[in-house]
């Protein structure tokens, strides 16, 4: 069965909560339109592949609650799955505009929505909705930590600076720099691992952020290289995310 968090973000969605709605559209609408665009070859153009992004979100959080975990499909490629079918119901809509005959979307049944497992996926698709999970993460972490010490973590793993940097920039003592840092590491520990699970439909992607060096839930035994590591991975993962947001906004604002 799906996990508390998830189901939780499902009687949200099933309750028309607006603030449920802009986390999938804020969360994923950048790696969708990227996928939609690679798909779509030059034939359709921003505008549309935005409103195609839109109808996929609005499709999912429509059938959210009708998910069958026992099929074993991955969040992610269910969440493709319904992409291609709107960018498929897109495409045959032209068609038929081009023949002369009109044509209504088609039925979107969660029985074919299921089968999305099938549907092949590149590697890069994937990383790009882990990396989405992991902004979304940051992002609340900054909406709730202290300015100061979110400024500190930003300073010191995304823009690279030194501890003694740091502390010299804010006019505050390299402990307290330290100290900061490992507060705000810990909470985006435990909300890494709450987005993770909220946009997870199996373990295996559960498991992505540990196999992909992001200690979420670091043992005893933890030392200040796991520690290293964990931001390392975070900074990298962070930078791939914003060059793709990049391009989209790019994109969007060249519509």
């Amino acid at each position: 069965m799906l996990n508390t968090l998830t189901t939780s973000f499902i009687a949200r969605l099933r309750a028309r909560d607006e603030s449920a709605w802009f986390e999938l559209w804020e969360t994923f609408g950048p790696v969708l339109r990227a996928q939609l665009t690679k798909w779509g070859r030059g034939r359709i153009g921003p505008e549309t592949v935005r409103d195609l992004s839109q109808e996929t979100l609005a499709a999912l959080s429509d059938s959210l609650h009708r998910f069958d975990p026992g099929r074993g499909a991955r969040f992610s490629t269910w969440l493709l799955a319904i992409a291609k079918h709107v960018l498929g119901d897109e495409m045959d809509r032209r068609m038929a505009l081009k023949r002369g005959a009109g044509k209504s979307k088609g039925e979107f049944d969660e029985g074919w929505m299921l089968a999305s497992r099938d549907i092949p996926v590149d590697q890069e698709y994937e990383s790009a909705v882990f990396r989405a999970k992991c902004e979304a993460a940051i992002r609340l972490v900054e909406k709730e930590s202290d300015f100061t010490d979110f400024s500190i973590y930003r300073m010191r793993v995304f823009d690279g600076l030194s501890g003694k940097d740091v502390a010299a920039s804010l006019g505050i003592s390299e402990p307290t720099v330290s100290r900061r840092l490992a507060k705000v590491r810990d909470a985006l520990r435990r909300r890494l691992a709450e987005v993770i699970s909220t946009y997870s439909f199996t373990e295996e992607e559960i498991s992505e952020a540990q196999r992909n060096g992001l200690s979420v839930f670091p043992n005893a035994s933890s030392d200040r290289a796991d520690d290293v590591e964990f931001d390392d991975c975070l900074a990298e993962v962070y930078h791939k995310h914003m060059d793709l947001r990049a391009r989209d906004k790019a994109s969007v604002s060249g519509a």
